[in-house]
This record gives structure tokens, C-alpha cells and sequence, in this order.
């Protein structure tokens, strides 16, 4: 299942690979992309990845939505 997720706080290429990093260490999760401001992720439906994807995110010093 393919989701966007929006990103808060990013302003920079080193922002961009902070994020990356992040949502990598997240089993289970398959980074499409990362731009300013969003990421593009595919993971199995259900499961509550997303509340772990989030967690990586605001654990890195981003929000998220």
C-alpha cells in the first residue's frame, strides 16, 4: 500500500536524508521518495506501521501527518 505522508520542519538536502534514514529503519517500509516537505512510502496494509512511520519521523525532529 503506497501513502504519502506529510513532513514538517525540512528545509535542506541534509533534512531530506535525515527523513530517509528515519523511515529505512522502519521494518517493514519501502522508501519511494523524499522531497521537502512529504515522503512517498509503501508498506503492507494494516498492521499500525504508520503509527511507527510517524514515530521515526517525529523520534528524528519532524513532524508529521
Amino acid at each position: 500500500m503506497t501513502q504519502r505522508i506529510e513532513i514538517g520542519g525540512m528545509s535542506c538536502g541534509y533534512c531530506v536524508s535525515h527523513v530517509r534514514r528515519a523511515l529505512e529503519s522502519v521494518d517493514g517500509v519501502e522508501v519511494e521518495a523524499v522531497e521537502i516537505g512529504e515522503a512517498v512510502i509503501s508498506m503492507p496494509a494494516g498492521g499500525g506501521r504508520r503509527e511507527a512511520v510517524v514515530e521515526a519521523i517525529r523520534a528524528a525532529g519532524y513532524t508529521a501527518s
